[in-house]
């Protein structure tokens, strides 16, 4: 982050933002960068309106007032545009960062753990202002969290020990490592018959009784509608039946734990 940011150039390799290089461009793709840190470092005993005009000012930007105005509006500031940025939450503290990195309408937004320490309301929010940003511009969003990464990115680079591993999207990721379906069911009474189900690879017990986790092999035919039909025809009734999927933490352990490091 700090590397295409333009903050560190202390290192081995080429980095190129827009086809442009770093080390020769850096002012140049500054201009097209917005950059929230992990640590958001504002100017505490500032307003948050006196801020955004700072920070416009240092980009020297054209129609500040209105800039500002509309920056503000953007990211939900409106009410807090005239406190001082030590009384906000650490939610809006984030909104305020996220300000100052849009204010010059940036090409590429960089976003490094924005969602670190929000509460969950907050999380919200912030979560829904990112994903409006997404389908404007490019946004590199980096997070430890993998529910966030599941619900905010299309694309995902999953890096371990230094090394990319991964690097497509979330859906592509989960079918080249997994070649099992699994289908969760609760039924109203035990079943005793000997499940015979096409392309069927395992029957394990469920969390719960008369509850069943049916593993198959993973092809183009769904499974359910057979599974329904064997059941009624053995006097049962299906409480309930869902498909496990994958979560984005399951294919993250999958790449940087298993067999799989380094093979996507």
């Amino acid at each position: 982050m700090k590397i295409l940011s333009g903050f560190m150039d202390n290192y081995e390799g080429e980095a190129l933002v827009n086809g442009l290089d770093i080390r020769k461009h850096s002012l140049q793709i500054r201009k097209l960068i917005g950059y929230l840190p992990e640590h958001n470092p504002l100017y505490l005993d500032m307003y948050v309106k006196e801020y955004l005009i700072f920070i416009s000012s240092i980009y020297k930007l054209d129609d500040i007032k209105n800039r500002v105005i509309k920056i503000i509006e953007l990211t939900g500031l409106v009410k807090e545009q005239h406190k001082l940025i030590r009384a906000l939450s650490k939610g809006y503290r984030q909104r305020v960062g996220l300000a100052q990195a849009l204010i010059h309408d940036p090409e590429i937004l960089i976003l490094d753990e924005p969602t670190t320490g929000l509460d969950p309301n907050q999380l919200i929010e912030i979560r829904h202002l990112i994903k409006k940003l997404g389908s404007e511009k490019t946004v590199i969003f980096s997070s430890h969290i993998m529910q966030e990464v599941q619900a905010l990115c299309d694309r995902v680079i999953i890096l371990h020990q230094g090394l990319v591993v991964a690097d497509d999207k979330i859906a592509y990721l989960d079918q080249a490592l997994n070649n099992q379906r699994e289908i969760l069911i609760e039924l109203d009474r035990p079943l005793s018959e000997t499940w015979k189900l096409a392309g069927l690879v395992q029957v394990l017990p469920g969390s719960s009784a008369p509850s069943y986790k049916l593993i198959f092999t993973k092809t183009d035919r769904d499974p359910r509608p057979e599974i329904f039909d064997f059941v009624v025809q053995n006097g049962r009734k299906i409480i309930e039946m869902t498909e496990r999927k994958s979560s984005m933490e399951d294919v993250f352990q999958k790449i940087t734990m298993g067999e799989h490091v380094g093979n996507i």
